[in-house]
């Protein structure tokens, strides 16, 4: 089925979905799971994102979505103004990541309040964004559905007691995976729902003395 997405594209500033719409979403993703806007960022760009991305205003997209703009959000084409209002620090520096990754791959290194997240992600084309990688742990998050991100001692009954809250609460489950370090190490999950999880289910899963952190994901526009 082909959708008038499909056909149109995403309404953004910019005059690139992949360079300038598909960046401020890795960049509002990037925000969502460090849970805060980054007082530091360090974006290291990889491929066409680091060889055109100036041009196309893709740095400038980046640091929009770290600070919360959305691609039609008409403030983009000052984020970094927005950025220093905003108390936020940030450089840019290229990477070579090899053949095999995408060609508008960003890899984020945050920090806010003492809290800390690295985000690789890459811009898939039409504004369409693939998180891949969350502190080291393998994902596949693209924004499309409420998503919880979860880093838990990796015990038995984790998955069967974060599944029961989210039950309890009528909330229906899209996807699921679980990645961990290693047995009885530590355990990422992320969990893709079809509506938003309430901050009081959230904290009742922050509850349990296993989880390490738990940081709730909205759809991405």
């Amino acid at each position: 089925m082909v959708s008038l997405f499909d056909i149109l594209g995403p309404v953004m500033v910019g005059p690139s979905s992949s360079h300038t719409a598909g960046a401020c979403r890795l960049g509002l993703m990037a925000r969502a799971i460090l849970g805060a806007t980054p007082e530091r960022a360090r974006i290291a760009l990889h491929g066409s994102f680091a060889a055109t991305g100036d041009g196309h205003g893709t740095h400038r997209a980046i640091v929009g979505g770290l600070i919360g703009l959305m691609p039609d959000d008409l403030r983009l084409r000052d984020a970094f103004a927005e950025a220093e209002r905003a108390g936020m620090r940030w450089e840019f520096v290229t990477v070579d990541l090899g053949d095999d990754a995408h060609p508008n791959t960003a890899i984020f290194e945050l920090e806010a309040g003492g809290e800390s997240a690295r985000v690789r992600g890459a811009s898939i084309g039409g504004g369409r964004i693939e998180v891949t990688e969350v502190d080291g742990f393998a994902v596949s998050l693209g924004g499309d559905y409420d998503t919880l991100v979860l880093l838990a001692e990796d015990v038995p009954g984790t998955i069967a007691a974060i599944a029961g809250v989210l039950a309890a609460e009528g909330i229906n489950l899209a996807t699921m995976r679980v990645d961990r370090t290693g047995r009885h190490l530590d355990a990422l999950m992320t969990i893709e729902a079809d509506q938003p999880v309430p901050e009081r289910v959230l904290n009742q899963i922050r509850a349990f003395p296993w989880l390490r952190w738990a940081r709730s994901v909205g759809k991405i526009a």
